[in-house]
């Protein structure tokens, strides 16, 4: 008795990270602290958050867990949700109300890396949905825009990035850190459709009518930055 110490959170842990709903509940029903933390300082909802597993976040959710409890990497669920690009985790979280500034150890908010990987929907929706702030500027000096032609790969989706960033008001006379604009990365790059895209943009010419309706300008009020994969394949 005295000493004997509950499974109950390494359960919890264990649940969360596979996406055992029904564990989750359990376990948070025999005592488990949704905030408990693994060996990396993960909570439940990130382990959760980390492998999509939406039902199982749902769950902590509604027990109060935090979205916006960062790990010794300074990853958070609310920010994974811009590394794995999952709109339905990304809804499930905003309940719980996580800050759309916080910072990943990039100095980036969720924005940039759903903007580096090609994300469009996470993109279209954040921009419709959350306020995150469409020009944030990462310790690189990488806004999303620039993170989009600077680590995309050029193709459709990064151009389609381009296109909803440019919509929502992303400005494109940002340079990064040592004056290059967006649209002179992408010429540099060779990535014809981003680089028209962008010049339209620079002279206040409507750029075509191909992007999806509904992007749902501007995405809230000045924040910081956020940063580009640098070999760990984590995003600003």
């Amino acid at each position: 008795m005295s000493g004997t110490q509950s499974p109950a959170p390494a359960l919890l842990l264990a649940a969360a990270r596979t996406g055992d709903a029904d564990s989750v509940r359990r376990a948070l029903a025999d005592g488990a602290d949704p905030e408990v933390r693994d060996e990396a300082r993960r909570t439940p909802l990130l382990l959760a958050a980390q492998g999509d597993h939406v039902a199982a976040a749902r769950v902590l959710v509604a027990a109060g867990a935090d979205p916006d409890a960062q790990d010794t990497r300074l990853e958070s669920a609310w920010l994974a949700t811009g590394v794995t690009g999952s709109v339905a985790m990304m809804r499930a979280l905003l309940p719980a109300g996580p800050d759309v500034r916080l910072r990943n150890r990039f100095g980036g908010i969720a924005l940039i890396p759903a903007s580096e990987r090609g994300h469009v929907a996470y993109v279209e929706a954040a921009l419709r949905e959350t306020g995150m702030d469409v020009n944030h500027v990462n310790r690189l000096g990488w806004t999303a825009l620039l993170e989009a032609v600077i680590l995309g790969d050029g193709g459709a989706a990064h151009e389609e990035i381009v296109r909803l960033l440019l919509a929502a008001g992303a400005r494109p006379d940002l340079a990064d850190g040592e004056g290059v604009t967006a649209r002179e990365h992408a010429e540099r790059r060779g990535f014809a459709g981003m680089a028209a895209l962008l010049a339209a943009a620079e002279s206040g010419t409507p750029a075509g009518t191909g992007g999806p309706a509904g992007t749902g300008g501007p995405a809230g009020t000045g924040g910081p930055a956020e940063a580009g994969r640098t070999g760990d394949g984590a995003a600003g």
